[in-house]
């Protein structure tokens, strides 16, 4: 085409929680006339939404095949897929095989090579590759500029120069950070990043490895934030990178759905009736993403904080590998106790069909990146209980800014109960000592669902890609 449009190569890593905001932004830029050429696995782009048909002819999927890697189930394409966490190492070692199918792919594409290839963290080699090619990359942080932050430069993340040693030095404010913040984690947290799967694994080179090598080799990096919510954050960023730094907007996943299949359409026509009984924003809706596996003592404190809470609630959950299925975990009397107030979704729930529900008032989540814009964008009120990665500093910047509340937990093991659970949730959906915090999650609706405001900012970043567009040899 020589109609000036970009040509974009998405890249993106093998999660739901990367896969559908890439989507997400991939058909918001289709929207302005450029062409997306998206690479997953066929299981992941059948799990995707279904391309609106007047986008269909821009945006492109390029099948990916994962070779077999000793200890990977066969039937893995994306870390939801993985019954232990001790198998992600052999999804990344899989997954670095697709270097050689990028090569390809920009070797049949000559003469006409894409303009650019939007990276997530986890293809590290991306630019290295595209190099070759003369293909700029862009860096796609789905972390706000407040969790980069933390994590610091790169030469700190590759184990270089600065780089922390010690679980200690998680637990306190960066040097790095010119103003006071309250964003750091916790004891139980820091020694979660000190754990094996941390340090170098079977794909040779840590999870931080792949953040820092990502951010130093692009020549753009794009956050899924605004000036709006964190300028202060992004100005820090900006200080620690030689390269530009650019808000992308949050692009929460757009308000017209694709279709569901059949068996889908059915169990959500079945919530939704359920909801639509309940009264105006009187339900909490509880879920904790495709990444946490969650041990079985703490669904049981989860189920039972629901309970003790006597509010009307929606819970997704994820049966557990050996578990013998959700019911065996849930703490006695539970679906007697709750029958008519609660409903239990098991393995899958249409998230942002039911946070949309009227009856939907609050959200307990686990505070992962992808949630929080959801919630926020609709003003709902959040009570967060981190698990893993970024969500514990994603929690202490929400709790910080007056917008949510944290379950109480014990500093040292992590280890929460029912019963705090229960409190939080009442605190935050009906006591009067929640009314601003009800209220200050109404304001930030008009920051993460604003689309004006948010297609600006992608328009913003497409114009960032034009103008440093690959240069014709």
């Amino acid at each position: 085409m020589d109609d000036g449009s970009l040509h974009i190569v998405m890249l993106p890593w093998l999660a739901l929680g990367h896969l559908f905001p890439f989507m997400e932004l991939s058909k918001r830029i289709a929207q302005h006339g450029h062409r997306i050429s998206f690479f997953a696995t066929p299981k992941n782009i059948r799990r995707l939404p279904r391309v609106p048909p007047h986008l269909s002819s821009l945006i492109h999927f390029v099948e990916l095949r994962l070779p077999s890697v000793e200890h990977l189930p066969p039937d893995a394409e994306a870390s939801i897929d993985l019954p232990s966490d001790d198998l992600r190492p052999y999804l990344r070692q899989a997954f670095d095989t697709f270097q050689h199918q990028l090569s390809s792919f920009l070797r049949q594409s000559l003469p006409r090579l894409p303009d650019w290839i939007v990276f997530d963290y986890a293809p590290y080699w991306a630019p290295r590759v595209a190099a070759e090619f003369g293909v700029p990359c862009a860096y796609l942080s789905l972390f706000n500029a407040a969790v980069l932050n933390f994590y610091g430069p790169p030469v700190s993340l590759m184990g270089g120069e600065g780089g922390r040693t010690t679980p200690e030095e998680f637990m306190e404010q960066p040097p790095w950070v010119p103003f006071e913040s309250h964003i750091f984690y916790k004891p139980y947290e820091a020694r979660e990043l000190f754990k094996p799967g941390a340090l170098p694994d079977a794909s040779g080179v840590s999870e931080a490895y792949r953040f820092g090598k990502s951010m130093e080799d692009c020549q753009l990096i794009a956050i899924r934030s605004c000036e709006e919510f964190e300028s202060n954050w992004l100005d820090v960023l900006r200080q620690l990178h030689d390269r530009p730094v650019i808000p992308v907007g949050f692009f929460p996943p757009s308000p017209q759905e694709a279709d569901l299949d059949e068996e889908s359409e059915s169990r959500w026509r079945s919530i939704c009736s359920w909801l639509d009984k309940q009264k105006p924003g009187s339900v909490v809706y509880a879920a904790f993403g495709s990444e946490v596996k969650l041990t079985s003592s703490q669904v049981r404190e989860i189920a039972l904080g629901l309970e003790k809470s006597e509010l009307p609630f929606v819970c997704a959950l994820r049966a557990l590998a050996g578990s013998g299925g959700i019911a065996t975990l849930l703490p006695e009397g539970f679906e007697e106790k709750t029958a008519g107030r609660g409903l239990l979704c098991v393995d899958w729930a249409p998230q942002v069909r039911i946070l949309r529900h009227g009856s939907v008032g609050g959200f307990l989540t686990h505070g992962g990146w992808n949630s929080i814009i959801e919630g926020l964008s609709l003003g709902l009120a959040m009570v967060l209980l981190p698990l893993m990665f970024d969500q514990g500093l994603n929690a202490r910047n929400l709790v910080g800014r007056g917008i949510s509340v944290e379950v109480a937990r014990d500093e040292e093991d992590g280890a929460f109960t029912g019963e705090g659970i229960a409190r939080s949730l009442r605190l935050v959906m009906v006591e009067e000592e929640g009314e601003k915090l009800r209220a200050k999650a109404k304001e930030y609706r008009e920051v993460f669902g604003d689309e004006e405001m948010n297609d600006g900012y992608v328009r913003q970043f497409i114009e960032q890609l034009e103008e440093h567009r690959r240069k014709e040899a």
